[in-house]
Order: C-alpha cells, then sequence, then structure tokens
C-alpha cells in the first residue's frame, strides 16, 4: 500500500515562498496521478494542483487551481520518490494544512476519487 509523508510546511511572511515535499513509499511515481489539496480553518479541503500518471491519458500533465496558477509550480523526482510543490508569492490566503494524494494511473486529481492520503503539513503565511 502506497505511503505519502508531506513535509516543508512552515510560518512564512506574505510574498515568501516554501517547498512541500511529499515522499512516497514506492519508486515509479510515474504510475500515479499525484495531488496536492489544502484545508483552511472552516473550509472544505480543495484541489490546488495535480501532475497525472505518465501511463494515463493525461500523460504527466500539470494543472493548477486558478488561485495558485502562476505562483505554485508542481514536479516529480522519481529517483526521490518525491513530488515537490513549489510556492511563491505566498499570501495569507494560502493559510492551511496541504496534502498529498495518489491515484494509481490517474488522469486527474479529484477531491474523492484519490485512493492514498498524507496526514498533511501545516502552512502559514502570516507577518
Amino acid at each position: 500500500q502506497l505511503q505519502l509523508v508531506e513535509s516543508g510546511g512552515g510560518l512564512v511572511q506574505p510574498g515568501g515562498s516554501l517547498r512541500l515535499s511529499c515522499a512516497a513509499s514506492e519508486f515509479t511515481l510515474d504510475y500515479y496521478a499525484i495531488g496536492w489539496f489544502r484545508q483552511a480553518p472552516g473550509k472544505e479541503r480543495e484541489g490546488v494542483s495535480c501532475i497525472s500518471s505518465r501511463f494515463s491519458s493525461g500523460g504527466g500533465s500539470t494543472n493548477y487551481a486558478e488561485s495558485v496558477k502562476g505562483r505554485f509550480t508542481i514536479s516529480r523526482d522519481n529517483a526521490k520518490s518525491t513530488v515537490y510543490l513549489e510556492m511563491n508569492s505566498l499570501k495569507p490566503e494560502d493559510t492551511a494544512v496541504y496534502y498529498c494524494a495518489a491515484k494509481p494511473y490517474g488522469d486527474a486529481c479529484r477531491l474523492y476519487g484519490m485512493d492514498y492520503w498524507g496526514k498533511g503539513t501545516l502552512v502559514t503565511v502570516s507577518s
């Protein structure tokens, strides 16, 4: 069973940057769609970014929520079994617990369609 562990969260000032990591227990992440989701206090969990499985119709494509386009970048490093979320120009409204999740051969990252979840890492954007 795939296990996911997030890290890299913390306190950062508005305009700052953080890089989140999602370390997986399997080497070949290409087989999975990996998504980043977040949940702010009092709000529902929402999708942030997704990289599809290379073996799906998505072919390893990436997509982003409108609220983070141009600021966040998702990437996959199979050698390190890790997916990253590079977050720049952070805003207070980015404050949330960030989760990574995976779906075998997924072409997209749907909130209720992911099979494996990490426990999350807290990102706080505040001055």
